[in-house]
């Protein structure tokens, strides 16, 4: 019988077997305000222990066992992995979970800072490090993409042929400068599968390093979904980009070919640490088997937020965290998740 040679990109809501987190110590940039951050993900971690695995990347195990004091039932879902990590941006050097007929992948592009923006000498070498300890299941096949550089929170999959992208951070001159956009569409296809690209040309959120990746902005909820952060504030610096981006997604159809159902996520109030910007959004959300995490910035945009996702997960449990730490280095809770399709662990 002849190889199934086709190529499936699983949306986020694919049946999981675990997350990943990549955690805080004194040799990241959380170093100025270690204690809080790791409170912050202390309480995500434990949130996630309660629904399914989570794999967490690490450089002193033992502390981060300390660190969580968890019981042994939430103990019984952590798996910790110690490799050298510059960061813990796990969305954007974690692996790509694709499958090839039954055959599972996990594809490791290169991750470069976000366009050589900061180190990223430990942290591009970590899915080969999982691999190296065996972390995966023995079935789960490694494939070397460093010939193209790509973040996880670049890419949204509907899981039926769409990839939903921002031209701002794929067309980065620091990423894959010596690729047209054509050139870069037809690798994805080639890649993950695809029927066609949809490219977001509008959109940015101020104080945000990564050139605008697409879980800041737009995310997939089901294949006929997509929330978005919309802006009502006239006065606001992002109302102009953010219309038109509001404007574009309306032109877009779904893979059957029709208007995509858009749900709304307010624009959260305005976080400011010394004098900047800081980028807090709801899109920023992680979906899981039974739930839906949102992050929280502590301000009443927060309730509106949730009423709005259960709209988009009608079944789904939909769980509120403060994520006002991780805001201060310019990402969110997406940003530091990345999960695994059923079978990978």
């Amino acid at each position: 019988m002849a190889k199934d040679t086709t190529y499936f990109f699983p949306p986020e809501w694919y049946k999981q077997s675990a997350i990943q987190l990549t955690w805080p110590h004194f040799g990241t940039d959380w170093n100025y305000m270690l204690e809080e951050i790791v409170a912050c993900y202390v309480n995500i971690a434990r949130t996630i222990l309660k629904y399914q695995q989570l794999i967490v990347v690490c450089r002193d195990a033992s502390a981060v066992k300390m660190q969580l004091q968890a019981d042994d039932s939430l103990l019984r879902n952590l798996k910790l992995v110690e490799l050298p990590t510059n960061d813990t941006w796990a969305r954007d050097h974690g692996g790509i979970s694709v499958f090839e007929g039954e055959e599972r992948l996990l594809l490791d592009f290169t991750f470069n800072g976000w366009g050589l923006k900061f180190a990223s000498n430990f942290d591009n070498q970590i899915n080969r490090g999982l691999f190296q300890k065996e972390v995966f299941a023995k079935d789960v096949k490694y494939v070397n993409k460093k010939d193209f550089v790509l973040e996880g929170g670049a890419l949204e999959s509907d899981g039926r042929g769409t990839l939903l992208t921002t031209s701002e951070c794929l067309l980065s001159p620091n990423r894959n400068s010596a690729y047209s956009k054509h050139e870069i569409e037809v690798y994805l296809i080639e890649t993950f599968g695809l029927k066609r690209v949809l490219w977001l040309d509008y959109g940015y959120l101020a104080g945000d390093d990564t050139d605008s990746h697409i879980d800041t902005l737009a995310r997939f909820c089901d294949e006929h979904t997509i929330a978005y952060v919309k802006c009502d504030d006239p006065s606001d610096e992002h109302y102009e980009a953010l219309s038109k981006m509001e404007d574009q997604l309306k032109t877009f159809v779904d893979f059957e070919g029709n208007p995509y159902n858009l749900i709304e996520l307010p624009m959260a109030t305005k976080v400011i640490e010394d004098g900047e910007r800081l980028p807090a959004t709801y899109a920023n959300f992680l979906i899981m088997n039974e739930v839906v995490i949102v992050p929280y910035y502590n301000n009443p945009k927060d309730q509106i937020a949730k009423e709005q996702l259960q709209k988009a997960f009608p079944t789904r449990e939909i769980i509120g965290i403060d994520c006002s730490a991780i805001i201060k280095q310019h990402g969110s809770l997406h940003c530091i998740t990345m999960q695994y399709p059923e079978g990978y662990f």
